[in-house]
């Protein structure tokens, strides 16, 4: 796609979060050093509630629930259903999700795990006998996981309409823009268009070659086996029954009733690897969110399974360092936010598991002593050498959302891989997840398979708190890139007094590799200073300058809730298809 289609599709995004503004406030600024573009440059200042997501019409059926009256969960339900339509690349029916949860009666902050366990039947044993030595990538081998992000809307809306102020809306009507839009069909945007046209390789059958698989070709691609261009219609009809069910019977109707059997009967006649009892076992946990201070902020983020502990590290890191002395986008910048995010990743990759099958010591590990010794080990002339080789991106989808009565919800939503297993059971128009591949067939990674498990998930969604109330929900996909990204914004709002825009939009790096490479290496954005560049070489750093505003860096997403006047400053990532908007 040209540069020039893609303002053009921008552009009239923006145009409708304008017309569909009401209540919003879109701020008068000067230019910012980051601000080049008016899609970089929107600062939308709703007065009652905020809302941004990846894709602009998840955003506007978020923004449709609040005004009718729901509360900031029946939006990220609504958000999340239609994010599962539209954005099918990063998330689906098939895949995972994280909730931190802000409840403005209570005050307190609940966490929620909606990941899925391994079925009754994945064990090591039973790779090894296919003749695998690791878990593949695609297909329905890969499918060994139970989909938990429809249990975390049933939990989180029983959760809300039993102790929030707001009882909000009937669940029935938190899929009616998703229904919508499956039925009808949606427009395809660059970030769809580009992994399908990625993910039809015939060169590659082990990973990007997806047409080979029967579901995947009807459901997602066009009669002759091509891929949809941007701004094509897609409609995806079987999708639309099984959001259906799901709006009339709730929940149960994807657990133990005719979506689990529509899945489980195609999984078994291919030898797969989960039961209608898989299905039937599976519920979401509330589980004890995880904090630290950070400059008089409390941090908050989800425990294991999730790397919300990794994330939580690097702030606790960054408590020793005065991170506004050595200015933004300096090389000492991002040096020492690298070098963070590898003393915390060196913690996540010995401990991270599911805590049901492992003692993981997060007090300790969160503990101010502990931030101490690994802020000593790093030195700001010298980049470290040990970190193992990091994971390849996975695809997710991070939206946020806050309510006029001050409610708040950091939600994260997955399948893995760009489009994870690859398996679309028939009748069911979704792909199943691939996050089970994760899972290692060597015994004594901390993170080995085995059954009823959940395995090492990047997904991890964050929240600030100033005085017990919400200051900042903030939140990205990408995989290994995520606690990467968001030190990048809470550093950029809180040390540097930043915009959620311009703290989004800013140049991002990632630090790991890239699918078929050995070892990692630091991506950064073409718009940092050669300068810049220079002196993170100097240091050890494997520099890779990749494009600007690359989606590479994850869609990021921020709310900021003034503490003063209540006023609500969203902002969205340009390298995506989002929308900032609210009312």
């Amino acid at each position: 796609m040209t540069p020039n289609k893609h303002k053009i599709l921008r552009s009239s995004v923006l145009a409708l979060s304008l017309f569909m503004a009401g209540g919003m406030v879109h701020a008068e600024k000067a230019p910012g050093k980051y601000c080049d573009t008016p899609s970089r440059c929107l600062d939308p200042i709703a007065v009652n509630g905020a809302v941004t997501t990846p894709h602009y019409l998840a955003s506007q059926a978020a923004l449709a629930v609040l005004r009718d009256g729901g509360n900031a969960v029946d939006a990220a339900i609504a958000a999340a259903a239609t994010l599962a339509v539209v954005y099918p690349q990063m998330n689906t029916l098939g895949g995972d999700n994280f909730w931190l949860i802000y409840n403005a009666k209570t005050k307190e902050v609940r966490a929620l795990n909606a990941s899925g366990r391994s079925g009754a039947k994945a064990t090591i044993d039973f790779y090894k006998s296919k003749g695998f030595s690791k878990i593949p990538s695609r297909g329905y081998y890969a499918a060994n996981t139970v989909p938990g992000a429809v249990s975390g809307w049933d939990a989180a809306y029983r959760y809300s309409h039993a102790s929030m102020s707001n009882k909000g809306l009937p669940w029935s009507k938190l899929f009616d823009s998703a229904i919508l839009y499956a039925k009808d069909g949606f427009p395809v945007t660059p970030s769809l268009a580009r992994w399908e046209e990625i993910n039809i390789n015939p060169n590659d059958n082990e990973f990007r070659n997806l047409q080979r698989f029967d579901g995947f070709r009807q459901t997602y691609l066009k009669a002759d086996g091509s891929a949809y261009k941007v701004g094509e219609a897609m409609k995806l009809p079987d999708l639309a029954h099984s959001l259906q069910l799901i709006a009339k019977d709730g929940s149960k109707a994807f657990y133990k009733g005719p979506i689990a059997k529509m899945i489980v009967a195609d999984l078994k006649a291919h030898d797969g690897m989960l039961s209608l009892d898989d299905f039937a076992q599976h519920h979401a946990d509330w589980v004890k969110p995880l904090s630290v201070d950070y400059r008089g902020y409390k941090a908050y983020n989800l425990p294991p399974n999730t790397q919300g502990m990794a994330s939580l590290e690097i702030l606790n890191i960054l408590n020793n360092f005065d991170v506004k002395r050595l200015g933004e986008g300096s090389s000492d910048y991002y040096h020492l936010i690298v070098e963070a995010t590898k003393e915390a990743f060196l913690d996540r990759d010995k401990y991270l598991t599911d805590p049901d099958f492992a003692n993981i010591p997060l007090e300790r590990l969160l503990s101010k002593a502990h931030g101490v010794e690994q802020a000593a080990r790093i030195k700001m002339d010298k980049a470290s050498q040990n970190l193992k080789p990091l994971e390849p991106k996975g695809d997710t989808v991070w939206l946020g959302v806050v309510d006029k009565d001050g409610n708040a919800v950091s939600l994260i939503q997955s399948i893995y891989h760009d489009f994870g297993s690859a398996i679309v059971a028939k009748g069911t128009g979704f792909v199943l997840q691939n996050r089970g591949s994760f899972f290692s067939l060597d015994k004594n990674d901390i993170n080995h398979l085995e059954p009823r498990k959940r395995t090492f998930h990047t997904l991890n969604a964050a929240m600030l708190l100033k005085n017990d109330k919400p200051f900042l929900v903030y939140g990205t996909m990408g995989g290994e890139g995520q606690p990467q990204t968001q030190a990048a914004i809470a550093t950029r709002i809180v040390d540097f007094g930043m915009s959620p825009q311009d703290a989004i939009a800013a140049p991002r790096w990632l630090n790991g590799r890239t699918w078929g490479a050995s070892s990692n290496d630091l991506k950064i954005e073409g718009r940092v200073p050669q300068d810049v560049l220079d002196s993170l070489k100097t240091r050890g750093h494997p520099v890779v300058k990749v494009d600007d505003y690359t989606d590479t860096m994850g869609h990021a997403g921020a709310i900021v809730i003034d503490p003063v006047t209540n006023l609500k400053s969203a902002g969205t990532d340009p390298r995506g298809d989002g929308l900032a908007t609210g009312y």
